[in-house]
């Protein structure tokens, strides 16, 4: 199974339509969103994809919290407050928007954990601790220009590998 990874979008909206090209292009299965989404029209323009979206909450998404989880619920999207623990393909997935704020596992901690997915910092990560991967694509948002990029990871190899724009 390859899933999209994506955060920070920010109401980018511009950016979130080339985003939802890459992930149809890349054939991804599902999506998972580590927050600060902002806006509606953000989960909107994500539900085009039709797979199953889902989410973290981030720091920048408490202004808008009602409106977006009404949103959400209404494209079927799970969204819930971090950190999140998914199941899929025999892997186990940590899914926070802060790394830091959200105590994240230490890596040398992080037994049965397969991989673990933030957000926040918008800035690339791709580091093996013991068997774990912690991955954050990094800049979606378009405030690093020259930087966008989303994930897409193949949960039976956790081959995680970046798509730029």
């Amino acid at each position: 199974m390859r899933i999209g990874v994506v955060g920070d979008t920010h109401n980018q909206l511009g950016n979130v339509e080339r985003i939802v090209g890459l992930f149809a292009e890349a054939g991804v299965e599902r999506i998972v969103h580590t927050g600060d989404i902002t806006q509606p029209p953000v989960l909107e323009k994500l539900a085009r994809l039709d797979r199953p979206l889902f989410g973290v909450y981030g720091n920048n998404d408490d202004a808008t919290r009602p409106l977006l989880a009404e949103h959400a619920r209404g494209f079927g999207m799970d969204f819930v407050e971090p950190p999140r623990v998914l199941e899929w393909a025999d892997r186990r997935i940590l899914v926070a928007h802060d790394p830091e704020l959200h105590d994240l596992p230490h890596p040398s901690t992080t037994e049965g954990i397969d991989l673990v997915l933030h957000g926040h910092t918008h800035r690339h990560r791709h580091e093996w601790q013991n068997q774990t991967l912690f991955f954050n694509p990094g800049e979606c948002a378009g405030f690093l220009a020259g930087r966008n990029a989303v994930g897409v990871v193949d949960l039976a190899s956790l081959d995680a590998r970046l798509l730029r724009f």
